[in-house]
Parts: structure tokens; C-alpha cells; sequence
């Protein structure tokens, strides 16, 4: 097989040497869990689960990587101050928000 072709294989599983199935709904189903993943917040099948797929998809590692650089630097960046009209502004339109849904 040429090199240029090489890019086009999906990569084996980690764990069983089968070929992982991607697609769109299975990466949806792990990247709605990744805040919870990050904050440790899930039982080790589903975090083996998930590190199984994030080493075989690398869009979804890629996203990751990019999510625990966001959460990082809001957990290290000083808060901004609100005037008393913004933080009511902002309840009110988070109440609309959340009524609406």
C-alpha cells in the first residue's frame, strides 16, 4: 500500500485490535459526557470507554484537549466584576432562557 494511502485506515481499537465504529452519533454520545470526564465525575467504564474512543478519534481528542485548556484558564482567570444592573440583567435573561426550553 502506498504511504499516501495510509491516512484513509481507521486505526484499531486500543483495546481489542477491532476496528473502533465512529461516527456522528457516537462522538455526540462522548463529547456530551466530556465535562463530567474532565471533572472526574463518572464511573471508570465509562472513562475507559471514553479514552478508548479519544485514542482512536482524533477530532474527539482534539476537543478535549481544547476543553480542559478552556476549563483551565476559567478556573485561573480572575472573575469580572458586575454592576448590580448586569447580574440582574443576566439572572433575568438566564430565567427567559430556561423558562423557554
Amino acid at each position: 500500500m502506498a504511504a499516501g494511502n495510509t491516512s484513509k485506515r481507521k486505526r484499531p481499537s486500543v483495546s481489542t485490535g477491532r476496528k473502533q465504529a465512529h461516527g456522528k452519533a457516537r462522538c455526540l454520545r462522548i463529547l456530551r459526557q466530556l465535562s463530567a470526564y474532565i471533572d472526574d465525575e463518572l464511573s471508570g467504564n465509562i472513562c475507559q470507554e471514553i479514552r478508548r474512543h479519544l485514542g482512536t478519534c482524533p477530532n474527539c481528542e482534539t476537543f478535549v484537549t481544547s476543553l480542559r485548556q478552556t476549563v483551565s484558564l476559567c478556573r485561573h482567570s480572575p472573575s469580572p466584576t458586575l454592576s448590580a444592573a448586569s447580574r440582574t440583567l443576566m439572572r433575568k435573561t438566564i430565567l427567559e432562557t430556561t423558562q423557554a426550553r
